[in-house]
């Protein structure tokens, strides 16, 4: 850890983020034209790096509308073969940096057919089905308690300048509870159906072991899902990557548009 905050901090003069923005599959453009400090993931001492389409490994400190961020242009996930505590390990640092909030994003997969895909949910609770949870192990008394409360993970505080956000913007703005998996593999029909009736609106592969640790290390969160595809076995379309791809970036605009608008009210 001390590694790697010394490289951090060497690289961008002690820059302090109080927002920590973290993009999804096929989001990764809303930080390409920004001004900054930009640091590849492989560069930075003890960072994972993806090898999924839709992600760009790397890091970006930046002021935007007024703020300090930090902006993970893409995430390395469970699925690729990394050990939790790696796929966590930076919302750790942001934490050590300084960050208070962060705001996560994901592509995710709809398990029914009440949204349609390209539509923007909030996410208001979270159900953890990766088989593993983030905090096992021996804890950390410095960033946060042993069995830490996750009545609100994702605050409502929060929830509430997203949807004002949303509603200025014009914006349709659902909300949802999100299920994570572990992956890579999409989920069958049945498990599908079994979701369904848990009450899960998206499903994905990443998000709850981030919004978990956050939540741990005192961070307030918000997570925002772009839905890009209906579930397998809710249409009889096969699932791909590339379709989230594809409609995330048909997307990018407004997710851009709500996203700037919300960092500035929070």
């Amino acid at each position: 850890m001390q590694d790697t905050l010394d490289f951090i901090k060497k690289k961008t003069n002690n820059f302090v983020p109080e927002i920590a923005l973290i993009l999804g599959s096929g989001l990764g453009d809303f930080a390409k034209n920004l001004d900054g400090v930009r640091l590849k993931y492989a560069d930075i001492p003890n960072f994972g790096t993806s090898s999924v389409k839709g992600h760009s490994n790397q890091l970006l400190f930046t002021n935007l509308a007024g703020k300090n961020v930090v902006i993970m242009q893409g995430r390395f996930h469970f699925y690729e073969g990394y050990p939790v505590d790696q796929v966590v390990f930076p919302i750790k640092v942001f934490a050590r940096l300084g960050v208070k909030k962060l705001v996560v994003t994901n592509a995710a997969g709809l398990t029914h057919k009440d949204y349609a895909p390209g539509t923007l949910m909030l996410i208001t609770d979270h159900i953890n089905q990766t088989g593993v949870d983030p905090l096992r192990g021996k804890n950390d008394d410095t960033l946060g308690p042993r069995f830490p409360d996750m009545s609100e993970v994702y605050k409502k505080y929060l929830m509430e300048i997203a949807k004002k956000s949303a509603k200025n913007l014009g914006i349709n703005l659902a909300e949802g509870i999100y299920c994570a998996r572990s992956g890579p593999c999409y989920e069958t029909p049945a498990e599908i159906r079994m979701l369904r009736l848990a009450g899960v609106d998206a499903v994905g592969m990443s998000t709850v072991p981030e919004a978990v640790v956050a939540n741990y290390c005192g961070m307030d969160v918000l997570g925002i899902s772009c839905l890009t595809n209906y579930a397998s076995g809710v249409s009889l379309t096969k699932l791909s990557h590339q379709e989230v791809i594809d409609v995330a970036k048909k997307v990018q605009q407004k997710f851009e548009a709500l996203i700037l608008d919300i960092i500035e009210h929070i």
